[in-house]
């Protein structure tokens, strides 16, 4: 366990939180992706998130498997700290890989931010994650390399970008403790800086881009979307059926 500042701490859960609730919208998607590879391809990216997200916890819980549950599965929506985009309930296979190249694409800056955390065992994570992370944003590529110019897919994959990008970019609003993070070396610098540079990615992968108008208020991303609650419940299923058990 690290000793942080609570500005920190809340930096950190919005990281764990995203990394949690992204890996299990992925695993979802085992058994009905479109093809075999997908199932398992989404399968194995969600279960790199959930390591991460797990990894980060860990800083904050220390070894003690209980209290990173805790931190995962029995906190009170109120203290989430986790982006719209993550929490979307997503059964639509365009939305979902779309979904899947915005936030990876995103991360990759995230992570970077942290390469030379002031936490070393953080920086640590980080270097292990951005090498997931690169392999999951070429996964994601080298679906839509073939799938954007593919008359029947091209269309519907730019119509659920459309969809996605106010939740997306709701990722650079800051978070509660960014300030703080910042201020004690823990990132580089705040997410928001590299904006203007991912929307050029963007656009250099999907063309020319109808931006809208303002993201998503999340205020510090202390609200919770209406599609939080049902997925919390699905995260916490096994779990309730027997609240008393020891795992």
């Amino acid at each position: 366990m690290i000793q942080v500042s609570e500005g920190v701490a809340e930096y950190l859960l919005a990281l764990a939180d995203d990394e949690h609730l992204m890996g299990q919208q992925h695993t979802e998607w085992i058994g009905v992706a479109p093809f075999l590879e997908e199932d398992l391809a989404f399968s194995s990216i969600g279960q790199d998130e959930l390591g991460h997200a797990a990894l980060v916890y860990a800083l904050l819980a220390g070894d003690d498997d209980v209290a990173i549950d805790h931190l995962a599965f029995d906190r009170g929506a109120d203290e989430y700290r986790s982006a719209w985009l993550v929490e979307r309930l997503t059964t639509d296979w365009a939305e979902a890989l779309v979904r899947h190249w915005l936030y990876d694409s995103v991360e990759a800056i995230r992570w970077k931010l942290l390469a030379s955390s002031s936490i070393p065992e953080l920086a640590d994570v980080a270097a292990r994650a951005a090498q997931e992370e690169a392999f999951h944003l070429r996964h994601a590529n080298g679906l839509l390399d073939v799938l954007l110019v593919d008359a029947d897919a091209r269309p519907r994959l730019l119509t659920a970008l459309q969809t996605m990008l106010p939740l997306a970019v709701g990722l650079f609003d800051g978070v509660v403790g960014e300030a703080a993070a910042v201020a004690e070396g823990v990132a580089a610098h705040p997410l928001a800086d590299h904006l203007d540079r991912w929307k050029d990615d963007v656009e250099a992968r999907f063309g020319p881009v109808d931006w809208p108008a303002g993201a998503p208020l999340q205020e510090a991303r202390t609200v919770r979307s209406a599609e939080f609650g049902p997925l919390l419940a699905r995260m916490r299923e096994v779990f309730d059926y027997d609240p008393e058990a020891v795992w």
